[in-house]
């Protein structure tokens, strides 16, 4: 009883995330397809884990863990941010290179939340399980870890599709990638800052939240924009 009540606590922020934006679609995408997206998100935790621990290594020794602020700057942006959205990215794009139903502006962000929320969610489960102190994690986890990965993938999804519907330029090409970086690698700097300094653990909780609400409405615009996009091709 105590794995299922530990498992639903895991997996039910990205549940919910994703049926949100599934109700968003005014037509909603192929099941199967939307499957796919999930499962590349889950798959692609494994080489990712493997890839940030070699990192992790060869930045930090074989202790692994940064010391410093600047250190958990290049953790948050070398071991997490960079690979994880690399990833991501390269199995949104396994997901819509030849995916038939890809032919609306919000299309991008479903299926880029379906990868995002794929990966979110068994990461998700290995910290639950990992911490004897499981339901706080899963609190936090839910409140802050799980929506940022929503929120990285809104904006991956959102360029993807507007490079790919409207503008063609490098700089959205670029924008596909290195903006969901940037806001990953700046919320994990935040989060971490408070681990190797004590005196601003309190000002980086304040700092989190002021820039996670910061990011969620930034990903609501983006979300609703596209909704717009597609209401007005009708």
């Amino acid at each position: 009883m105590n794995t299922l009540i530990m498992l639903t606590a895991a997996l039910l922020p990205a549940i919910l995330l994703w049926f949100y934006i599934w109700k968003k679609d005014a037509q909603p995408e192929p099941t199967s397809w939307l499957v796919k997206a999930v499962m590349w998100g889950v798959a692609i935790c494994i080489p990712v884990a493997f890839l940030e621990l070699g990192i992790q290594t060869i930045l930090f020794g074989e202790e692994g863990e940064p010391s410093s602020l600047v250190g958990t700057t290049i953790d948050a942006f070398f071991v997490a941010a960079i690979p994880e959205e690399t990833f991501k990215l390269f199995a949104l794009w396994m997901v819509l290179r030849k995916n038939p139903y890809f032919d609306e502006h919000f299309d991008g962000i479903v299926y880029a939340v379906s990868v995002g929320l794929g990966f979110a969610a068994l990461e998700n489960i290995s910290y639950v399980f990992g911490d004897e102190e499981w339901f706080s994690t899963a609190i936090v986890r839910a409140l802050l870890a799980v929506p940022g990965h929503y929120a990285f993938a809104v904006l991956m999804g959102y360029y993807y599709s507007v490079y790919h519907f409207v503008d063609r330029s490098p700089k959205t090409a670029a924008c596909i990638l290195l903006v969901p970086v940037l806001v990953h690698g700046i919320y994990d700097a935040i989060a971490m800052s408070g681990s190797v300094n004590p005196y601003i653990g309190g000002l980086s909780s304040f700092a989190l939240i002021w820039f996670c609400v910061k990011m969620h409405k930034v990903a609501k615009t983006k979300v609703l924009t596209l909704i717009d996009k597609d209401a007005l091709g009708k």
